[in-house]
């Protein structure tokens, strides 16, 4: 495996080694001797999957502590352009932006850790898959609007799809001034 640095203090791309021949192909992608020996050290457990229609914009969201979560991301299939905001108010990254193409043909991974919202806006019809470090809790959602002027997010999707729950999540700045991120 690939460990790659984003510059996001916990925040990894990896590109997995593929091993292909005239059946098909192989690869880990997930092993936690691995990921141990790079600092990534998070125990998971929930899986999830979504399926996307090419133009829908999903997030952006995370879940406040005790439940906030981790997240190891990929595309089964398709390509999506994923997303992250530091949401830690601590971090030398505070408020800025990582933008992660993830294509199932490369296998590529995102290990987001705690603090981030998280989104992706589906390039083509793709199914998503992530393993997260905590389980979903209903009251500790929450999320950052998808279109927040202060972030200007370039999704790369003329007429996004989104849902109107992600149309009506707070900006960024409300969430500071209610003192969310704290």
């Amino acid at each position: 495996m690939q460990i790659k640095t984003t510059g996001f203090e916990g925040l990894i791309e990896i590109v997995p080694v593929i091993f292909e021949d005239n059946r098909g192909w192989f690869y880990e992608f997930y092993k936690d001797e691995t990921f141990q020996k790079h600092n990534i050290h998070y125990t998971f457990r929930q899986e999830n999957q979504s399926f996307s229609k090419k133009g829908v914009v999903r997030g952006l969201h995370f879940q406040h502590a005790p439940y906030a979560q981790a997240k190891l991301v990929t595309v089964v299939s398709g390509k999506v352009l994923d997303v992250v905001v530091d949401l830690r108010p601590s971090s030398k990254t505070f408020k800025q932006i990582y933008y992660c193409l993830l294509e199932s043909s490369k296998r590529n991974m995102l290990m987001i850790p705690e603090g981030f919202a998280h989104g992706f806006a589906a390039l083509e019809d793709s199914i998503f898959f992530y393993k997260c470090s905590n389980v979903y809790n209903k009251q500790s959602e929450s999320g950052i609007r998808w279109n927040d002027p202060e972030l200007n997010i370039n999704w790369e999707v003329k007429n996004p799809i989104v849902s109107s729950k992600d149309e009506e999540l707070p900006l960024l700045a409300e969430l500071l001034e209610n003192s969310v991120l704290s």
